[in-house]
């Protein structure tokens, strides 16, 4: 799995970082990749990466501010013009679904594919044989969601020294042992998947907030997080400006990860008052409340470890 930061600022875009947008690249078994988020100018951001808009599956939307939904319209209309385009999931705040169905009557605009759009609740919003999705609401000047994704828990490894100890033969015994089933050898010997298979790998779990001041909910998405991307609108020394306008500063954005126990932090939607040239001061500034926290810049991709 990978976080693709397609756009890292805050507001309006800048020269050196489009508004907020992030792709997640989904196991490669599951295929196919997810957005949160779609600032004005996703597409276009899109456009420098090796991400195709027929392989996107779905789309979560943190809130309906114009920095975080502006890219949705065009977006959303090019994917008709890619083959092989399925269904689209999308899924946002209470008023999502009027904006897309005015969008579209307004521009008399018809898509070639099938628009699942679904309205947030607190809580599991999807799940599949891959990923389950929760979100829980935040705090900020509108309603304001985060995201917490946590892959499937995988199948531990077969333990081969034992199996070549018990005398089973590799091939399909091989196969049904790794899916939990029972083997009988030609000596009569019973041996059973749970015996000779080791301990499950955990998922990755990935938590990413929307536009938030420092709660509760945000550091419960991010509970144990292998990541946790959590905006930075400002630096320390900001506080009140941040409360003010419903966002958080880099050491606030760490002490959530820190009381969530989370693996890494990485920043993103930075004030246009800040250059990349700030970016080493901000991650330094995080880093002393929480050592692995990073700045996020526009294209810049992660991959996501366990961190267990």
């Amino acid at each position: 799995m990978e976080i693709r930061f397609l756009g890292t600022g805050a507001g309006r875009p800048a020269k050196e970082r489009n508004v907020s947008s992030i792709a997640l690249m989904l196991p490669q078994e599951c295929g196919g990749f997810w957005l949160i988020d779609a600032g004005e100018g996703t597409q276009h951001q899109l456009l420098q990466t090796p991400l195709k808009l027929n392989k996107l599956e779905a789309v979560f939307i943190t809130h309906l501010h114009g920095d975080h939904v502006y890219g949705l319209p065009g977006l959303l209309s090019s994917r008709s013009y890619h083959e092989g385009s399925g269904p689209l999931r999308l899924f946002g705040p209470e008023g999502v679904k009027e904006l897309v169905h005015d969008m579209f009557r307004h521009t008399s605009s018809a898509l070639d594919y099938e628009l699942i759009v679904e309205e947030l609740a607190e809580g599991v919003i999807y799940k599949d044989e891959c990923m389950t999705v929760e979100a829980a609401p935040l705090k900020h000047r509108v309603p304001s969601w985060g995201y917490r994704f946590t892959e499937k828990n995988k199948p531990g490894p077969l333990l081969t020294g034992k199996l070549k100890a018990l005398g089973v033969p590799p091939g399909p015994l091989y196969g049904r042992l790794k899916a939990g089933g029972t083997v009988t050898l030609d000596d009569g010997t019973l041996v059973k998947g749970e015996d000779v298979v080791g301990p499950a790998v955990k998922g990755r779990i990935i938590t990413v907030l929307g536009d938030t001041i420092p709660c509760d909910c945000a550091v419960v998405l991010a509970k144990d997080a292998d990541v946790l991307v959590h905006e930075a609108t400002f630096r320390e020394g900001m506080e009140e400006k941040a409360h003010k306008y419903g966002h958080s500063t880099t050491v606030q954005a760490a002490v959530t990860a820190r009381e969530a126990g989370a693996g890494q932090l990485l920043m993103t939607h930075f004030s246009s008052r800040y250059s990349h040239a700030d970016l080493p001061s901000l991650e330094l500034e995080a880093r002393r409340v929480f050592p692995n926290s990073f700045a996020a810049a526009d294209f810049k991709v992660f991959k996501v470890e366990s961190k267990t």
